[in-house]
C-alpha cells in the first residue's frame, strides 16, 4: 500500500514546487535569492523542530553527518541553479534543470546498484523530450548553461543520497537535518553580500508557504517516498515539477497556453504514469 502511494504522494511534491516557482517569481526583485533560500530553509527547519521537539533526540552522530551532507548537496545545486538563472533565461534554465533525470538513473546505476531496463530508459528520454518542448526555443552554451547542468548533477546526488540512506533513519529527522544543511550553505553567499530581510507581508506569505508546504512537507513526503520506490522513478516522477510550472503560469496569466505547453507536458505526463506502474521492474524496489 505505501509502495502504490508514494508515486502519487511526490506528484504532489512536484505541484507544490510548480506553483511555489510562480509565486516566487513575484517576490524575488524585494528579496535576493540567497537571502530567501537562507529564510525559507531556516522558517522551515525551525517549524518541524517546534511543531515535533523530540525529533531532537533522533540526533544522532550519524544522522546529523549524512543528513548535513544531503543537504550540502541540496543547497548547492539551489546556488548553482541560481547562478546559472542569472546568466540564461528561465525556460533553458527549467529545461537543463530537469537533466537530473537522466544523472539519476546513471548515478544510481553506479552507486546504488540499481538495474535499468530499456523500457524505464525510454520514460527516461521521453521525459526529457517532454521537458525539451517545453522549455527550449534557442540553444547556446554559456557560463550560465554550465552553472546549471552542475546544479543538474547537484540534484541528482541529492535523489541518490536520499535513495541510499533514507531507509536507514526516521524520516522527519532527516528531513530537519537536510533543511539545517540547506540554511547553513545559503547563509553563506547571504552574510557575504548582506542579508536582506523580508520587507513586507507578501513576501512573509510566500516564504512561509514555501517554508511550511514546498520545503518541510515536500521533504518529508521525498525522504518517505525514496525509502519505498527506486531513485529513477522519483526522478521522472518529479520532473511534472517543470510541467506544473508551466500549468501554473498560464492559470496566473504569466504566460499563454501553446501546442508547446500541451504537447510537452503530455509527453512529460505519459513518461510519469508509465513509470510508476507496477509493472514496470526496478531491482531497488521493496
Amino acid at each position: 500500500m505505501q509502495m502504490k502511494l508514494a508515486p502519487w504522494a511526490l506528484l504532489a511534491v512536484a505541484a507544490m514546487w510548480g506553483i511555489s516557482f510562480v509565486w516566487m517569481k513575484d517576490i524575488l526583485d524585494q528579496q535576493d535569492v540567497y537571502s530567501f533560500l537562507t529564510s525559507r530553509f531556516i522558517v522551515a527547519a525551525a517549524a518541524m523542530i517546534a511543531l515535533r521537539p523530540s525529533v531532537l533526540k533522533r540526533f544522532t552522530k550519524e544522522l546529523v553527518m549524512k543528513g548535513l551532507m544531503i543537504g550540502m548537496a541540496l543547497g548547492s545545486g539551489y546556488i548553482f541553479q541560481t547562478l546559472g538563472l542569472d546568466r540564461t533565461t528561465p525556460a533553458i534554465t527549467g529545461f537543463i534543470t530537469g537533466l537530473y533525470v537522466v544523472f539519476t538513473p546513471l548515478l544510481a546505476s553506479i552507486f546504488l546498484k540499481e538495474r535499468l531496463t530499456k523500457a524505464m530508459w525510454g520514460y527516461v528520454f521521453l521525459a526529457v523530450l517532454g521537458l525539451g518542448i517545453l522549455s527550449v526555443e534557442g540553444w547556446s552554451v554559456g557560463l550560465g548553461e554550465i552553472f546549471v547542468l552542475i546544479s543538474a548533477v547537484l540534484f541528482a546526488i541529492h535523489i541518490i543520497l536520499l535513495g541510499s540512506w533514507s531507509k536507514n533513519f526516521d524520516a522527519y529527522a532527516l528531513t530537519v537535518m537536510q533543511l539545517i544543511g540547506c540554511a547553513l550553505l545559503a547563509s553563506i553567499p547571504a552574510s557575504i553580500n548582506g542579508f536582506v530581510a523580508p520587507p513586507d507581508t507578501h513576501v512573509w506569505a510566500v516564504i512561509i508557504f514555501t517554508a511550511l508546504f514546498a520545503t518541510a512537507i515536500a521533504f518529508v513526503i521525498q525522504t518517505w517516498s525514496q525509502a519505498r520506490i527506486s531513485t529513477t522513478k522519483v526522478a521522472v516522477i518529479l520532473t511534472m515539477e517543470v510541467v506544473f510550472a508551466a500549468l501554473f503560469s498560464f492559470m496566473y496569466g504569466m504566460e499563454p497556453f501553446t501546442l508547446r505547453l500541451a504537447l510537452g507536458g503530455t509527453l512529460v505526463l505519459i513518461a510519469m504514469l508509465a513509470i510508476v506502474q507496477p509493472r514496470v521492474p526496478s531491482s531497488s524496489q521493496s
